[in-house]
């Protein structure tokens, strides 16, 4: 006679004229302590095998208990392994990614914005119209009056008719109304009217993963600064590879990689940048952009930028680029008519541009409300 009891999931108590013996564990590896010698089991479906630990008499018993608790070990080892390499795999993904995105951020596409037309206004609710006239050329008509009732009706009808009209030559009044406002608007926009070129970029650029700002229009050029982040902070410090065996392994980026994928992060801002900017704003025929980089705040706390780079693109440049097939860099190197860089040590990373011979670069970067840009 016994019972069993369980007291949580994987662990169950068991007692019997042989004692009190403990169950730990799930069935496919249970370790078993107490009323006995200590042993695991293990069991798939119907099969299932039970092992001691405990030494035994003679040498059979003692071999069989070492080779079980050997299984159990390389179970335990095999699993742990298992686990390791899925944790691996997960990440080699999301640096995958990670790399990718930086690859492919100038190859996201902006529809062109077209004229806009203002909306055709909903017909005016004819029988609901009607249903209004006839209840009051009804009122005091009895039912049995038929040819005054249809009377009646006929005057409804032809009032509902008139009403229905001037609501709708109102509605359409309307409409005219609006689409010379949106049409006031759009010349103001293809003509590169300064304060509404300007606030449609500010508005385009208000979801950007880079902060961008338009600075001023000068005869269809834009004026752009762009932020971006240190390369601590936009690259990974790992990347995906395999071993000499094949096997997947994370291995640190070296310093030549990261300024690449760097220098493909920052022409890739630019570009996209650029390609909003000549999309919202299809007046425009060329862009000034401007790399700043946050170094984050000085001692006073206020914003601390470098300026990384300095490029000028025409929209004709830009015409027949076959954008996902060429790179970000090369496309930048071939489209930009003017372009102010500058790469340092072996591994030819961005460093920041000296601008004390650049003088309109310098005034642009200080009409910037960086307070606002850095907060973005």
């Amino acid at each position: 006679m016994g019972f069993s009891l369980k007291l949580a999931p994987g662990v169950r108590i068991r007692a019997s004229s042989r004692g009190v013996r403990t169950s730990i564990g799930p069935r496919a590896a249970r370790v078993h302590i107490g009323g006995g010698r200590t042993g695991i089991s293990t069991g798939v479906g119907p099969v299932g095998f039970y092992t001691s630990l405990g030494a035994g008499r003679g040498r059979s018993g003692s071999r069989g208990g070492n080779s079980g608790q050997a299984a159990y070990q390389r179970q335990v080892a095999a699993q742990q392994r298992y686990a390791a390499q899925a944790d691996r795999a997960a990440m080699a993904q999301q640096l995958t990614d990670a790399f990718l995105r930086i690859l492919n951020l100038h190859r996201v596409d902006f529809p062109s914005v077209r004229r806009p037309i203002a909306p055709e206004p909903p017909a005016p609710d004819r029988a609901a119209i009607y249903q209004h006239y006839e209840k009051q050329a009804l009122a005091g008509i009895g039912m049995l009056k038929r040819a005054d009732r249809a009377a009646a009706k006929a005057q409804a009808a032809t009032w509902a008719d008139a009403e229905a009209a001037r609501q709708w030559a109102e509605l359409k009044g309307r409409q005219a109304q609006w689409q010379r406002s949106l049409d006031q608007q759009w010349q103001w926009l293809v003509g590169n009217d300064p304060d509404t070129v300007l606030r449609t970029l500010a508005e385009a650029f208000e979801d950007n993963e880079a902060p961008a700002a338009a600075v001023g229009v000068v005869a269809g050029e834009v004026s752009l600064v762009v932020l971006v982040p240190p390369a601590a902070h936009a690259i990974p410090e790992q990347m995906p590879g395999r071993t000499a065996a094949g096997n997947l392994s994370l291995k640190k980026i070296t310093q030549a990689d990261k300024a690449d994928f760097y220098k493909a992060f920052v022409c890739g801002q630019v570009l996209v940048t650029v390609r909003e900017a000549f999309a919202v704003a299809p007046g425009l025929t060329a862009a000034r952009v401007v790399v700043l980089r946050d170094e984050g705040r000085d001692p006073y706390g206020r914003p601390n930028v470098s300026c990384l780079a300095a490029v000028s693109i025409t929209r004709r440049a830009l015409e027949g680029v076959r954008w996902h097939d060429a790179d970000a860099i090369d496309i930048l190197n071939a489209a930009a008519h003017e372009k102010l860089m500058a790469q340092k040590g072996r591994s030819k990373e961005l460093s920041p541009v000296d601008l004390s011979d650049e003088p309109d670069i310098a005034a642009l970067v200080k009409a910037v409300d960086l307070e606002e840009l850095t907060a973005g």
